[in-house]
């Protein structure tokens, strides 16, 4: 019982601690990761991510742990080690989006599905530069999951 609460106190002021910092995405380094419902090993798995890439904002820390969310709006604890600073997107929306040469538009080089994920290179207020299996151009910003809504980068 008093481990029980100690743990709670604790991941209570990780939160609390998380509350000013500003978006921060990481993706999944390994094949197969697990979310946590509290920072530590004993706790139980609340969900199994089986997609390396796969892209989270962080929303708090505690010690070697990340508490993460998803694009679904799923949160829980990530072991740092399983998590990766390459930036990524995940594609939303529910149908295939097209892939531009150029952030303005111009010749379409490929297309995605929703749930695909990218590697992320820049993004300008309406487009992100993404690169992928055989694919590097530019997608509407409004169809991909990872980037904060006034980030723009090179």
């Amino acid at each position: 019982m008093r481990s029980s609460v100690l743990a709670l106190c604790l991941v209570a002021m990780a939160v609390a601690s998380a509350t000013a910092a500003p978006a921060r995405f990481v993706s999944q380094r390994v094949n197969k990761a697990f979310l946590r419902e509290g920072p530590s090993f004993s706790h139980k798995v609340l969900w199994i991510y089986r997609h390396r890439g796969y892209p989270f904002t962080v929303i708090a820390k505690f010690d070697v742990w990340r508490r993460v969310q998803a694009a679904d709006g799923t949160t829980g604890w990530m072991s740092a080690s399983m998590l990766s600073d390459d930036r990524t997107v995940l594609v939303t929306g529910k149908d295939r989006v097209q892939i531009h040469e150029t952030a303005a538009g111009g010749k379409v080089v490929g297309l995605a599905d929703p749930g695909a994920i990218a590697g992320l290179k820049s993004c300008t207020r309406v487009a992100c530069h993404i690169r992928g299996e055989g694919i590097d151009g530019w997608i509407a910003r409004n169809r991909v999951w990872g980037v904060s809504v006034d980030e723009v980068f090179k």
